[in-house]
């Protein structure tokens, strides 16, 4: 196995945020490389640490760098598992692509690297990127695009997609970017970063299923935390920030009804404290370190 390396993004504000408690029980949602996990662990003394990732092959790492700890390791979803924890005392969701991901050619993930295009987090179940290019149709696929990568040339990326798979299939990362970078118009392809980046996000995002569900398990993991156990989420890009945002929001409210009804009738009850009021980001220092922090936030929110 190559070496499974992923930069854990504001480890010290993850860490400082979370105020791990000697003894607690702590869930990484991603484990990836366990770089924050490993921080979360030397911290717990005899407490417990719950482990989960999709990856097979991140989980068989972090098994390696955490041996000398109490950890429970779960090959899932962490959507699949979290509703389920209750007595916790803080969760971790780093919803980003390890370094390793991104950085292993045949994982499919980069569309610098040349690989079979895949982007399965977990290759074992589901379907590829590639099956979503070469058989879903023109409709579909710009869908797909628009909504998880929000690019406005999705309807165009789409055609030329079906058009060049009639006389070729699309099996490859580059050749897939290739496609995209004929489909985006001359005046915008060198601008604002790598032409590719939104579509190559969105076929992620839609072969992982990363999104859906993901409101009501932060709230879900909000509701069985120990009181004063806290939630710290690191997102990536604003579909994921937003969603995060507003079931932070929600989970603080003491009522959710319409403003203009004189009496509150939804009952709501204020389960959260937001400790962010504004999201955290990467350093000056560890940018220069990391530039893949650049689009990173961190929200924290405390069980009332």
């Amino acid at each position: 196995m190559a070496e499974f390396y992923h930069q854990p993004i504001m480890l010290q504000e993850v860490v400082d945020g979370l105020q791990i408690r000697e003894g607690g029980t702590y869930v990484d949602c991603t484990t990836g490389g366990a770089g924050h996990s490993r921080a979360i662990a030397a911290k717990l003394g005899a407490g417990r640490l719950i482990c989960i990732d999709k990856d097979p092959e991140a989980l068989a790492v972090a098994k390696q760098r955490l041996a000398q700890y109490d950890v429970t390791f779960v090959h899932d979803d962490f959507k699949n598992v979290l509703p389920h924890l209750h007595g916790i005392d803080g969760v971790l969701m780093d919803l980003g692509v390890s370094s390793y991901q991104i950085d292993t050619a045949e994982r499919g993930f980069s569309y610098r690297l040349d690989g079979k295009l895949d982007m399965r987090m977990n290759p074992q179940k589901g379907i590829s990127a590639a099956e979503v290019v070469n058989t879903f149709d023109e409709r579909e696929i710009s869908d797909i695009i628009y909504k998880y990568g929000e690019d406005r040339f999705a309807n165009r990326i789409a055609r030329f997609i079906v058009e060049t798979r009639k006389t070729k299939s699309i099996d490859t990362t580059l050749d897939l970017a290739e496609v995209v970078q004929r489909a985006i118009p001359g005046k915008y392809r060198y601008t604002g970063g790598n032409p590719c980046k939104r579509t190559f996000q969105a076929l992620r995002i839609y072969v992982n299923d990363e999104l859906n569900g993901l409101y009501e398990c932060i709230l879900a993991g909000i509701d069985n935390l120990n009181p004063t156990g806290r939630m710290a989420v690191i997102t990536f890009h604003s579909l994921e920030d937003r969603i995060a945002k507003n079931a932070f929001r929600y989970a603080e409210a003491d009522c959710v009804c319409d403003k203009r009804q004189p009496v509150c009738t939804c009952n709501k009850v204020s389960t959260a404290k937001i400790i962010t009021k504004h999201p955290i980001v990467a350093s000056d220092e560890e940018l220069n370190e990391n530039p893949r922090a650049e689009s990173a936030k961190l929200r924290i929110a405390e069980r009332k």
